[in-house]
């Protein structure tokens, strides 16, 4: 949750986390985490998204980390995906981390924070390189995935994985 009547000097660098360097968004996610009212994070784990599949998997994340907040928003502004089971009002915005500040800056912090999981991921699974491609489909984690199989991280009902096991 941001200040709306805030002056956040940095507020015009905020965009989709994808746009950004890594650099750019650990400065960005460290400026977002002291400026916001509150910051909730909200995790599926692979069981639960093969079980469940991605989009219910997504929305108790994103539910997860609404009921994580300090401060119980009025609204919600979301990326695309409808989220009633908050229980709050709330406007779900397709490429809404391209379109809304306040969502690129949940982005940002989000993907941070997905990384920063991938490093400490990579020290207990040290042969596949998490630091390095955390977690995407990169040739290197994709040979590792061949070599090694998977480890429990990886979500079983996603491509390649599924084709690989």
């Amino acid at each position: 949750i941001l200040d709306p009547k805030a002056q956040i000097p940095w507020y015009e660098e905020l965009q989709d986390s994808k746009a950004l360097s890594p650099t750019q968004r650990e400065g960005l996610s460290s400026l977002i985490t002291k400026a916001a009212i509150s910051i909730g994070i909200g995790e599926s784990e692979a069981k639960e998204i093969d079980a469940l599949g991605i989009v219910q998997a997504t929305r108790n994340a994103m539910t997860r980390a609404v009921n994580g907040l300090a401060v119980q928003p009025d609204h919600l502004l979301v990326d695309a995906m409808p989220l009633p089971e908050s229980g709050l009002p709330f406007r779900a915005l397709i490429k809404g981390d391209a379109l809304c500040r306040s969502i690129a800056a949940a982005s940002i912090v989000a993907k941070v924070a997905r990384d920063q999981r991938m490093f400490k991921e990579d020290a207990a699974y040290p042969d596949y390189g998490f630091a390095r491609h955390k977690g995407y489909a990169t040739r290197e984690h994709l040979e590792q995935l061949g070599r090694l199989g998977p480890c429990p991280l990886h979500r079983r009902s996603f491509a390649p994985l599924r084709t690989l096991i």
